[in-house]
């Protein structure tokens, strides 16, 4: 029950990192076109938009990541446990 919580966690963070993405690039397609906008300030909306979702993506991956090698070092101490 547990692998399935978490694994539907990694799908619900893919899905929500593909969404991201989809609004940069719609947030920086609608301040080109915008009359206040421009080329210009469409280009910083994607560049810094990427930036943003490297991170945000980075960081939670890297949580489930801590949680994967957490319960790995538990199953690796039981095995060196149960050998001793």
């Amino acid at each position: 029950m547990r692998d399935f919580f978490i694994n539907s966690l990694e799908k619900i963070v893919s899905a929500i990192i593909v969404l991201m993405s989809l609004g940069v690039v719609l947030g920086g397609l609608g301040t080109m076109f915008t009359p206040e906008g421009g080329i210009i300030p469409g280009l910083m909306v994607w560049a810094f938009g990427a930036v943003y979702v490297l991170v945000m993506g980075g960081m939670m991956y890297l949580a489930l990541g801590i949680h994967d090698n957490t319960k790995r070092t538990a199953e690796a101490t039981e095995r060196m446990a149960d050998k001793a």
